[in-house]
C-alpha cells in the first residue's frame, strides 16, 4: 500500500503497513490485511437479521426494478459532477490503461460501461499519449452522459478521440454505436453491483460480443459483508446481499465465487484466486461524511466515514490511491496467502449463518445461458483493510473484490 500526506497523486510513499500485536491501532489511517475481529460473526449476523427482519416490500421492489436508470438520472442530477472523486489509482492498478494511453501503443479501444460523470476515463485521457486511441464510454443514465458530453475533455480532447452513448449493459443488444468484437480493454468500475442478478447473464454477453479475442476486462466492486453491507438500514434489502440505497439505486455485494461463474462458468481455481489487493487511503478523521437519510450528506444510508477509496461511494474531500497489486506483497514476508472460501456446511462459516455463499441462479452455471467458457482469469481477488477514523476511534472494515478475465480466443459469445 502507498500512503501519505499528499492529495492522493501519487507522492505519498509509506508502504506496507500491517497491524502487529504490538502496535497502536490509533497510530496510523490504514492497515492492510488485518482479519476481523473475534466478534464479525455475531456483528454480521446481527446486521443481516434486522435487515431482513424490514425489507422492502413486495409491492414496491418493482420501483427499483423495472426503471433503474431513472434513479441514476435523479442522482446525477442532484449532484452533477461533484459526488465522486477521479480515480486516480486506476492507471496504478491497472497498468493496461497506461499501455494503452502511451505513445507507441498504437490502435488501441478502450470501453468503459457505467462511466458516470466521466471520473475514470477523463483522468486517463488527460495523460493520452497515443493519437491512436479511442474511447467509448457508456451509461444507462442519459443525464451522466450529458455531464460526460459537457467536460471540456470531451469537446476537446488533448490526444486520441472519444464518443459517449447512452446504453444499457443489460440490453439485450450490444451498442450499436460500436463495432462487435472491436474493444481491447473494458472497464467496469462499481457497475456489476448496480445490476439485478437476473441481469448478469445478458451483461456478461454483452461483454464477450464487445471485446475482442484476447481483450481484457478490468473490474472492481462491492464484497460481500463490506462495512456499507452492513450499514445499511432497514427497508433496504430487496434478496440476500442486494439491496437499495437511500437515493434508491441499487446495490449487490459479491463473493469472488458469483464473479468466476459468470466469467468463467465455473468456481476459481485456488491458484488462480490472487490475494488481496493493497489500497491506499486518507481517511476522513473529521467525519464530515456521515451523512445518510437522517439528514446532511447525500441520502445515502450506505455512507462511511471515510472515503471508499477505488468504489462508487467515493467522497468529495477525500482522495486515494492504490498501488499494483503484482508489486505489492500481500503480507509482510511477501508470500501470498490465498484468499479463504467459505464452507457452507460449516457452522463457523460467516456465510453459514448469514447468506448463501454464491446467488441461487449460479448454483447451476448451465442454466445462465452462456457458452462458457467466455473468459480465462488473470486475477481475482480480495481487499479486506482496516481503515480508521482516529479522531472519533472508529473500526471500519471494508472489503471489495477486483478481477481481471481475458476474453477466450474461440469462446462462444
Amino acid at each position: 500500500m502507498a500512503m501519505g500526506d499528499d492529495d492522493g497523486d501519487g507522492n505519498g510513499d509509506e508502504r506496507g503497513k500491517f497491524l502487529t500485536e504490538n502496535a497502536d491501532v490509533w497510530s496510523q489511517n490504514a492497515w492492510d490485511h488485518v482479519p476481523p475481529p473475534a466478534d464479525q460473526r455475531a456483528i454480521i449476523a446481527a446486521s443481516l437479521a434486522r435487515q431482513r427482519a424490514a425489507p422492502v416490500p413486495d409491492h414496491d421492489k418493482p420501483n427499483y426494478n423495472t426503471k433503474p436508470a431513472k434513479h441514476w438520472d435523479n442522482f446525477y442530477k442532484t449532484n452533477a459532477s461533484n459526488f465522486f472523486k477521479n480515480r486516480k489509482w486506476l492507471p496504478l492498478e491497472f497498468s493496461e490503461l497506461v499501455a494503452a494511453a502511451d505513445l507507441s501503443a498504437g490502435h488501441r479501444t478502450v470501453v468503459e460501461v457505467g462511466c458516470g460523470a466521466g471520473n475514470a476515463i477523463f483522468p486517463l485521457l488527460a495523460q493520452n499519449q497515443n493519437p491512436e486511441l479511442h474511447i467509448h464510454v457508456f451509461d444507462y443514465s442519459s443525464h451522466a452522459i450529458k455531464l460526460v458530453q459537457n467536460n471540456p475533455l470531451y469537446t476537446s480532447p488533448p490526444c486520441g478521440t472519444i464518443a459517449a452513448s447512452v446504453w444499457d449493459l443489460s440490453s439485450a443488444c450490444p451498442p450499436p454505436s460500436l463495432a462487435p468484437r472491436s474493444a481491447d480493454i473494458l472497464l467496469l468500475v462499481f457497475v456489476f453491483s448496480a445490476l439485478h442478478p437476473s441481469e448478469w447473464p445478458r451483461a456478461i454477453s454483452n461483454i464477450a460480443q464487445i471485446l475482442k479475442p484476447g481483450g481484457l476486462v478490468l473490474m472492481r466492486d462491492f464484497g460481500r459483508h463490506d462495512l456499507t453491507q452492513l450499514r445499511l438500514k432497514a427497508g433496504r434489502l430487496l434478496e440476500d446481499n442486494f439491496y437499495i440505497r437511500g437515493d434508491s439505486t441499487r446495490v449487490y455485494f459479491f463473493e469472488l465465487d458469483e464473479l468466476a461463474i459468470l466469467f468463467t462458468g465455473s468456481t476459481a481455481p485456488i491458484a488462480q484466486v490472487d490475494v488481496q489487493v493493497n489500497e491506499s487511503t486518507k481517511v476522513d478523521e473529521e467525519g464530515k461524511n456521515d451523512g445518510g437519510d437522517d439528514g446532511g450528506g447525500t441520502g445515502r444510508d450506505d455512507e462511511v466515514e471515510t472515503e471508499d477509496v477505488g468504489a462508487q461511494d467515493e467522497r468529495a474531500d477525500i482522495h486515494g490511491l492504490m498501488p499494483s497489486l503484482d508489486q505489492n506483497p500481500a503480507s509482510p514476508d511477501n508470500s501470498y496467502d490465498p484468499v479463504p472460501r467459505p464452507d457452507p456446511s460449516s457452522s463457523s462459516s460467516l456465510s453459514s449463518s448469514s447468506t448463501n455463499v454464491i446467488h441461487p441462479s449460479l448454483e447451476d452455471p448451465t442454466t445462465l445461458g452462456l457458452a462458457h467458457p467466455l473468459f480465462t482469469i488473470e486475477q481475482l481477488g480480495v481487499d479486506r483493510r482496516l481503515l480508521v477514523n482516529r479522531k472519533r476511534q472508529l473500526k471500519m472494515h471494508r472489503v471489495w473484490v477486483q478481477g481481471k478475465f481475458r476474453r477466450a480466443e474461440g469462446g462462444g459469445g
